[in-house]
């Protein structure tokens, strides 16, 4: 767990490369049109649906124990669809100061729910050495995935009302 919280740092510097350009450019657009704001909800929680699917029907990866290294994770966290969902979605279309308290809480919330996966992953992976188990990891994640994308789904159509 110790090796691997230096990854939460990549982690956070992908999205914030992402999430701080793309939300204060994209706020004047979506103010002026809120239908693609729903528009974009609505793919989002379309799209993390799909990756809970082809999360929870793959087969089981051969994987070797070679240490990621911080480049891979914030390359990978760069080029994550997640990253603009959440820049265009989940962050409030206002100017970049009034973002600043979300953004603040996001970062908290990425450090925290990293540290939670890699606990989870650590955990399940030390139980799934038997072949019975073998896919519980990628199980778990895709409900989690299913999880949110249903509400993300169910607060854009809220907000319609």
């Amino acid at each position: 767990m110790r090796r691997s919280a230096p990854l939460l740092l990549a982690e956070l510097s992908g999205y914030l490369c992402v999430i701080m350009p793309v939300a204060g450019f994209a706020a004047p657009l979506l103010a002026a049109h809120p239908q693609i704001s729903l528009a974009l909800k609505l793919t989002a929680a379309g799209w993390i649906l799909f990756m809970a699917h082809t999360l929870w029907a793959a087969r089981g990866l051969q994987t070797d124990d070679q240490a990621i290294s911080f480049r891979q994770v914030f390359v990978t966290t760069l080029l994550n669809p997640k990253a603009l969902i959440v820049a265009l979605v989940m962050m409030p279309q206002v100017e970049l100061g009034a973002m600043m308290p979300w953004v603040a809480g996001f970062s908290l919330l990425v450090v925290f729910a990293g540290s939670a996966w890699m606990l989870a992953g650590a955990t399940l992976g030390r139980l799934s050495k038997t072949p019975a188990a073998a896919g519980l990891p990628r199980r778990v994640a895709a409900v989690c995935l299913m999880i949110f994308s249903f509400g993300m789904a169910s607060s854009a159509l809220a907000s319609m009302a």
